[in-house]
């Protein structure tokens, strides 16, 4: 259990943040309670190929919506 200081704030225990390695935190409001995520150094090169193989490529995904746009003109 934490406590929430008057500026808004809690403490992570030493634990946590070393087992994690992150020295920043994602917070998800899901309404009626919170998630919190650390953070990667690098959170967008942690996703390069993350999604490979699933789905179409962005090529394929732009063929498609142009061939769709086309059949949709008069």
């Amino acid at each position: 259990m934490m406590k929430v200081s008057s500026n808004g704030q809690v403490s992570i225990p030493a634990e946590a943040r070393a087992r994690w390695k992150a020295d920043r935190m994602l917070v998800v409001d899901m309404g009626d309670y919170v998630v919190m995520r650390p953070m990667p150094a690098d959170p967008v090169g942690d996703l390069r190929g993350k999604y490979a193989g699933r789905g179409p490529s962005s090529d394929e995904a732009r063929r498609e919506a142009r061939a769709e746009d086309a059949d949709r003109e008069p």
